[in-house]
């Protein structure tokens, strides 16, 4: 037992167990529920009881007075991936195990040290929507283009240890988490640590990262985890602690309860509008107060899942007797509950209103019953808007980006002609696990479907409409509700278990409808969690997110240009009008659903075979070996290069000098601009690398599916068909200026060029760069193309950690200045002083940055290294926490 010290024994019925009361660091009574989780884990994982000691001070003293801390180190119990992000992590798995042996260890060493679940939900495509046959069709699709990378997973499940794999068509991963993983209070016999003779097995919190910003999702049932990039969690796996300073936690102080037909997705909006606004990037949010107890768990999950929406790092809430209730539904163990209950209240972390008052750094009220109907759009998911106010804010989005109201196209529909205009909507995707972890929102969607159905009413003909379940037992939940039926009557059939357009992977819009695409700003809605600006489909302008009962009540009307509340949105057959009133139930036939349909038994069948796959997975797979056998014509996976001729000791850095410009961009920048998801335009290099490898445009798939490929996927980087790169001069995606030829061409062909002329390369930002997505391609991307540093005014923090994991510098303007204010147009050329992170911190931490222009004037300014703990300054020395971890193991 590593801290002896400080461990005691917690027994639970007949059972004991070793666990580490936080109560004996004075001052803990008064901390944040998130930083008892913290503190539990220092004490625990910490290298001595010396350093327990030092680390729980840390963290009591920063909570104490509600102030960003010093350093600490985090070692999550488990880790979860999906699959997008999960292939390029056991790539590099895959290339560590040789590195290693090249460095003369041993490659088994290279081996997850902690749970790990991967679950495939990110690759299937909506191609076929609006039939009974598009889940079939769509699923052979899938395993049609995925093959390579299924039988790559299949093998990693073989060959190392700690890993579990749930195959295509299962459901979303953090949906799966919280109804299948996630323990709560975990134990080492859980996490496969055998326990010595005449000891008792350890309990701990149940803690996580995750390789997608959605990780969070697991907070709303009391796990604390939350999203960072692939190559921060391929570390964690490894055994590596995450190092983070003690952040500062805003309480969220809930009162009252949600009024008639408010659902927790607009609560969810509500989140994201006054958290973003409050400010509260990198901070750790919690909630309590009298009105968590009209919140059932999936509620919670709900607005947990939003939590990258609004910048910070997770929104935890305590355990109580909602959560036992929930975990008692999806199929726990009584023994398993009765531990959470008992760990929860020793811990401190029950929501138990007599105890002491905990501080924190701010405080924000929202009265639940202030919430009202909301989506949020048409780019940003912050941007909430009352349902009642969608058509006038419609119009006001219109008139700012100069279109035309009265504009109209006519096309083709099934033989019938229709008239469409701006906000025609081309999607309506019922989808992402933000909603489909809520019961009670899916089974209100079930009902305004029947409901239409019954009064003759359909999705106008334009409208594709996409059902994704988030998991077997919300399908199941709908069929035993009855509620299936009305939902296929009105186009709305399953066509896959994943996240479908949450994700981008929407698949082709009707055929008209993308003729008109350029003319018109056609619309999505959906009940996921982003959308940005290109996301959902290359051809959709305007994307919103709502409740799914929102969803489908849009696709009755076929257009955002409408006033949803008060429209009538069809006739009965005696003519008699529909208004969204008459389709929407009530929360008591609602409530009454759940209560007879939503049962343990439910989510059991649901849960059955959850990692045996069909006839396809079952049919793929290799044998089990230290080192993969690369195939050298795969176009999906691939032996990436980031090892090739290291050292055994990190080489001394290079300096930037006389670097250019490969992308000067705005605010608010995201990782699917840098590093897109979905579709792989035709004209592009990727296209171009695909094609001359025999591969045909219908055979292209995603930039997601191919992130095993980084040829594909350094060829993607910059390549979001909406990126507005201003050294482009106006042309839209993956286009920059060369300036050595002094012309506008592919970005990657300039990258290209550049590395030729040995010309290192740096990109300039604006606010909030890399925001979104826990996207690691985003970092690795740029990397291969041969950035070396990324200036912006601010950086979202997952994407900070990823440059850094990368080697790539993040530089910081100095308070109140940009670019455009320090005169900067992205044609100089950019020299960083020299940086020294040989004793972990950058120094010195603000470096001396010179612009050099074309005419000779130069513009000196400064920039803050945000290298900001001496372990990434260590991961940085090393050239990146692959290289850094691969050398320790190696040792």
């Amino acid at each position: 037992m590593k801290n002896e010290k400080f461990a005691a024994t917690l027994s639970v019925g007949d059972a004991a167990y070793t666990y580490y009361p936080v109560e004996q660091v004075e001052g803990s009574e008064k901390l944040p529920y998130a930083l008892k989780v913290l503190l539990e884990n220092v004490l625990r994982n910490a290298e001595s009881p010396e350093a327990a000691a030092d680390l729980a001070k840390r963290v009591v003293e920063a909570g104490c007075a509600g102030e960003v801390g010093s350093e600490v180190e985090f070692s999550p119990a488990r880790v979860l991936f999906q699959d997008f992000t999960g292939v390029p992590v056991f790539v590099d798995f895959a290339v560590m195990r040789e590195a290693c042996a090249n460095l003369g260890g041993d490659p088994a060493k290279i081996n997850p040290q902690i749970p790990c679940d991967l679950v495939i939900d990110h690759s299937v495509i909506a191609d076929v929507a609006g039939c009974s046959c598009a889940m079939g069709k769509n699923m052979e699709l899938e395993f049609q283009r995925n093959g390579e990378r299924y039988n790559f997973l299949k093998w990693a499940q073989k060959s190392f240890q700690n890993v579990r794999i749930v195959p295509p068509g299962a459901g979303i991963c953090h949906q799966l988490n919280i109804e299948q993983f996630a323990q709560v209070a975990m134990t080492s016999t859980a996490a496969g640590v055998e326990t010595p003779e005449g000891e008792n097995p350890t309990v701990y919190f149940d803690t996580l990262v995750g390789t997608d910003s959605h990780t969070p999702t697991a907070n709303g049932i009391g796990v604390l985890g939350w999203g960072v990039g692939g190559i921060e969690a391929e570390a964690a796996a490894l055994g590596q602690p995450i190092t983070t300073l003690v952040p500062k936690v805003v309480g969220v102080r809930l009162t009252g309860e949600l009024s008639e037909g408010v659902a927790a997705m607009d609560v969810a909006l509500t989140f994201a509008k006054m958290l973003r606004e409050k400010g509260v990037v990198g901070c750790f949010v919690e909630c309590f107060g009298p009105g968590l107890d009209s919140l059932n768990a999936t509620q919670r999950t709900c607005i947990s899942n939003m939590t990258p929406e609004y910048g910070s790092t997770c929104t935890l809430f305590p355990v109580d007797d909602q959560m036992l209730a929930y975990l008692r539904l999806t199929g726990r163990s009584e023994q398993q509950v009765a531990l959470v209950e008992q760990y929860a209240k020793a811990q401190g972390f029950w929501n138990d209103p007599q105890a002491p008052e905990r501080v924190y750094a701010d405080v924000v009220e929202l009265d639940l019953s202030s919430v009202k109907r909301s989506i949020a759009g048409p780019s940003r998911p912050h941007d909430r808007i009352f349902l009642e106010q969608a058509q006038e804010r419609f119009h006001e989005i219109c008139a700012d980006r100069g279109l035309d109201l009265g504009k109209k196209e006519t096309v083709d529909v099934n033989g019938q002609a229709c008239e469409l205009g701006h906000g025609a909507l081309a999607i309506a995707a019922v989808t992402s696990c933000t909603t489909a972890t809520d019961p009670s929102m899916m089974l209100t969607a079930g009902l305004v479907a029947k409901k239409a159905a019954e009064a003759g009413l359909k999705p106008k003909p334009w409208v594709k409409c996409i059902l994704a379940p988030g998991s077997h037992a919300t399908e199941l939940l709908l069929e035993r509700a009855g509620l299936m039926d009305g939902l296929r009557d009105l186009g709305f059939y399953t066509c896959g278990f994943g996240c479908m357009s949450c994700i981008g992977n929407s698949g082709p819009i009707l055929s008209a409808l993308h003729d008109i695409a350029d003319n018109l700003e056609l619309a999505s809605v959906l009940s996921g969690n982003r959308n940005f600006e290109g996301r959902i489909s290359p051809d959709v302008s305007q994307n919103y997110l709502g409740a799914p009962a929102t969803v489908i009540a849009y696709s009755l009307a076929g257009t955002m240009d409408v006033d949803l509340p008060n429209a009538v949105l069809g006739e009965r057959a005696d003519g008699t009008p529909v208004k969204l009133a008459d389709i929407w139930p009530t929360d008591a036939e609602v409530a009454d659903l759940l209560e007879r349909f939503a049962t343990k038994e439910l989510f059991e069948e649901g849960s059955r075979g959850l990692y045996d796959g069909d006839a396809a997975w079952q049919q793929l797979g290799s044998e089990p070996s230290d080192t993969f056998a690369w195939d050298e014509a795969s176009t999906y996976v691939r032996r990436a290069p980031y090892f090739d001729g290291m050292g055994a000791q990190p080489a001394p850095a290079e300096l930037i000098k006389d670097a250019r410009a490969l992308a000067f961009l705005g605010d608010f920048i995201t990782t699917d601009h840098i590093s897109p998801a979905g579709s792989i335009a035709l004209d592009s290099p990727a296209a171009k690398y695909l094609e001359e490898r025999g591969v045909v445009p219908a055979d292209f798939n995603t930039y997601g599916a191919r992130r095993g490929n980084h040829e594909v996927m350094m060829r993607g980087t910059f390549a979001n068909v909406k990126l507005s790169n201003k050294l482009a001069e106006g042309k839209k995606g993956g286009w920059t200026r060369d300036f050595i030829k002094d012309e506008i061409v592919p970005l990657f062909d300039a990258a290209m060029g550049y590395e030729q002329a040995g010309v290192p390369l740096v990109v300039v930002a604006g606010k909030m760069y890399g925001s979104g997505s826990s996207r690691d391609w985003a970092a690795k991307g740029p990397m291969l193309l041969g950035i070396r540093a990324a200036f912006a005014e601010s950086f979202e923090r997952i994407h900070r950690s990823n440059l850094i994991g990368m080697g790539v510098m993040p530089l910081q303007f100095e308070e109140g200045e940009s670019a455009e204010s320090l005169g900067l147009d992205g044609s100089e050329q950019y020299t960083v002083g020299a940086v020294d992170f040989s004793k972990g911190l950058p120094e010195p931490r603000v470096v001396d940055v010179t612009a050099k222009k074309a005419d000779g004037t130069e513009v000196a300014f400064k920039a803050t290294v945000r290298v900001d703990t001496p372990t990434e300054g260590k991961y940085f020395e090393h050239g990146g926490i692959l290289q850094y971890v691969l050398r320790q193991l190696a040792k």
